[in-house]
């Protein structure tokens, strides 16, 4: 029985996926639910298990774009598994003693015999159009190479000629193209959309980490032994925008036609690299999570997004967006908003820099945050505000995130 296998809908909207890589050959055996390919859609990479067992053929191609629906390989059910002993055994093939004792005749040489370049006067030498162009190029005719009768350079050459960006060390100067993935232009046209949609500015602030230094050194290995992940950056922030969100709610909402649409729940979108390109999963309801829930969570999508197994659900919604370009030692950026959202906390990497404490200088591990967001329906007061009460509770964590009571609040 042949089976044909059609490219199952990876989620609602998506109605053409990219064959990014096919994990098995033409021909080969696959077993039931075994990864036989990669899919690209607008949104992620996905695998596609085998429906049933038997002898694979292709019918699609890596980089070629199917529509959902369309069969991409047919599966041969009544092939037997190679090895399995139910096979006939092949017959054994007479080599005749004769024909094994006679010597290989010798091969006749049928190289092509030598071409002698010959070279004129005309050769390299441009004609008066190509060298009037080639002086405006700034260009000498002995680098372009001329297709002319004898070797002339002619005027085409002289146009199509590249001036030299200069080498004096000879370096290797190629190139090479690649197509981009389905999901990586995606997010290239999102980020477009966003930049020409959207009234969208970016405002800064510091924020002194020393105190989220303190809890951590004296509580992260409680942490990890009690709950099996690390106490990280992650839950501070996280916690520190859900209550933001909760002070000035227009960071939560987005536009929705002529309408405002404000959200009673906070849904954070994780910005994390994975190995098809930038991936946001989402975390639920943030406002209900402790720093052991939002760790947790963090570490999950993490790993999903890094194994290829995050899915389109995963990364579907989200209210407000967290960009961590400090792990990649970002000193400042401006992040680009995540639409249809209105707002996006970058954070960046600690420097120990000098501060002034009461009078004094110090020296404090300070990182540089920024908000970026749409002014369409985010007023600069709002923005302001929202970003500074995410500083006051990031440098005031036991009073504004634990309410007074550490030990409760990282056993949750």
């Amino acid at each position: 029985m042949i089976l044909e296998m059609k490219v199952p809908s990876p989620g609602e909207s998506i109605t053409e996926v990219e064959i990014a890589e096919w994990l098995v050959a033409d021909g080969d055996y696959v077993e039931k639910d075994q990864a036989i390919a990669e899919v690209d859609s607008d949104k992620a990479t996905l695998e596609l298990p085998a429906e049933a067992s038997g002898t694979i053929t292709l019918k699609a191609e890596e980089g070629d774009a199917v529509e959902v629906g369309a069969v991409i390989c047919l599966i041969d059910t009544s092939a037997e598994k190679p090895g399995s002993g139910n096979a006939k055994p092949a017959k054994e093939e007479k080599v005749s003693t004769d024909s094994a004792k006679k010597e290989e005749a010798p091969k006749k040489d049928v190289s092509k015999p030598t071409v002698t370049e010959t070279k004129t006067y005309a050769t390299g030498t441009a004609s008066p159009a190509a060298k009037k162009i080639l002086d405006e190029k700034g260009m000498d005719a002995a680098s372009v190479s001329g297709t002319g009768k004898d070797g002339r350079i002619t005027k085409d050459d002289a146009v199509n000629a590249k001036p030299s960006m200069g080498t004096p060390t000879g370096a290797n100067r190629g190139s090479s193209h690649s197509k981009m993935s389905m999901l990586r232009r995606k997010v290239a046209e999102r980020l477009v959309e966003a930049k020409n949609t959207t009234a969208m500015l970016t405002t800064f602030n510091e924020v002194d980490m020393s105190p989220i230094f303190e809890l951590r050194k004296q509580y992260k290995e409680d942490f990890k032994a009690k709950h099996g992940v690390s106490l990280g950056f992650m839950s501070f922030f996280t916690l520190a925008v859900v209550r933001a969100l909760k002070m000035y709610p227009a960071v939560n909402s987005m536009i929705d036609g002529k309408e405002m649409l404000t959200y009673d729940f906070v849904d954070i979108s994780i910005a994390v690299s994975g190995p098809k390109g930038l991936m946001v999963p989402v975390m639920r309801n943030a406002e209900n999570l402790s720093f052991r829930g939002v760790e947790s969570e963090v570490k999950r999508l993490a790993i999903r997004a890094r194994d290829g197994q995050i899915t389109v659900d995963e990364m579907t919604g989200g209210t407000f967006t967290i960009s961590n370009g400090g792990v990649f030692g970002s000193m400042l950026s401006t992040p680009i908003i995540n639409p249809p959202q209105s707002g996006i906390l970058g954070m960046h990497n600690i420097v120990e820099r000098p501060v002034a404490i009461n009078g004094h200088v110090e020296i404090r591990p300070i990182m540089y945050v920024a908000l970026s967001y749409d002014h369409r329906i985010i007023d600069g007061k709002e923005s302001v505000g929202f970003l500074v009460a995410v500083k006051e509770a990031l440098e005031n964590p036991i009073e504004l995130l634990m309410d007074n009571d550490v030990k409760r609040a990282l056993e949750m």
